[in-house]
């Protein structure tokens, strides 16, 4: 079954260009979407203004190579590997799973309509499209039943659907979910389905978190040239805790700061939010 393409048998009755106009449409609605929701949040804005202001306060100017290798950075960290969820390791797999999976999901989709949507493909593409499908409802499930917040910390039920809020991670792995139903069994229901699901997420980018993805990595990239310029964020700088004269200054950062603060506790890593 990973080996048949699902588009080439659709193409009986839906004809290629038509399954090749709506991923246009799809891609258009994203790009419309996300343009939306930055100018309603006025988020680029505040991108932009920060990072003027940052610039002002810069006490070095990082040269291209620096910034090249900050990007590289990012990418490595907080993008490819999501290192800002590493205390929360389940959160972190999750996500991975999701984003990889949707990622391949996507590209492979794209790559069966518009380059065999009337013919059969490469077994080894056709498994690629089966195992995004599969990453993506596997990290989709194991979130929304396991790790989402309002379920663990203020008993919330699984089934509870919070609109706006969930709208994002409820359409992704039922887009995943019908995806693979209508590959096994062939169903136009499956299909049609799988068509709404798709078309739900990539029609609300301006009411979901779907355009959360494109600012995410600007904002962290911008965070560690601002480390690394010097003007931290308009806030003054501390300097290293190790720092003889700034323990001097401070007497008590030992107490409260540094990797093991005796008087803090374990604080948000005592335990999991599990009261309900």
């Amino acid at each position: 079954m990973f080996a048949v393409n699902p588009f080439a048998e659709l193409s009986a009755l839906i004809s290629p260009s038509v399954m090749q106009g709506y991923v246009v449409l799809m891609v258009i609605l994203v790009v419309v979407g996300t343009i939306l929701d930055m100018a309603h949040k006025k988020s680029a804005q505040y991108f932009f203004e920060n990072a003027e202001k940052a610039k002002k306060n810069a006490k070095r100017t990082l040269s291209g190579g620096e910034k090249a290798g900050l990007a590289v950075a990012t990418l490595a960290n907080e993008v490819l590997t999501s290192a800002e969820f590493k205390v929360r390791p389940a959160r972190r797999y999750s996500h991975l799973l999701t984003m990889y999976g949707f990622i391949i999901f996507v590209a492979t989709t794209a790559w069966l309509i518009f380059g065999y949507a009337a013919e059969s493909a490469p077994a080894g593409l056709t498994a690629m499209w089966h195992i995004g499908a599969i990453m993506l409802c596997l990290g989709g499930y194991w979130f929304w039943f396991f790790i989402r917040v309002d379920v663990s910390s203020e008993g919330v039920k699984w089934y509870n659907f919070n609109g706006r809020g969930d709208i994002f991670i409820v359409s992704l792995i039922t887009m995943g979910t019908f995806a693979l139903l209508w590959s096994f069994t062939a169903s136009m229901a499956m299909f049609v389905l799988f068509v709404i699901s798709s078309t739900v997420l990539f029609s609300t980018v301006f009411w979901s978190k779907f355009a959360h993805m494109f600012f995410k990595p600007a904002a962290a990239f911008q965070k560690r040239c601002i480390k690394a310029d010097g003007s931290y964020e308009n806030l003054p700088e501390l300097g290293e805790l190790s720092d003889p004269a700034i323990q001097a200054k401070y007497p008590d950062i030992p107490e409260y700061m540094g990797e093991n603060p005796p008087n803090m506790g374990p604080g948000i890593k005592r335990e999991a939010p599990t009261h309900y």
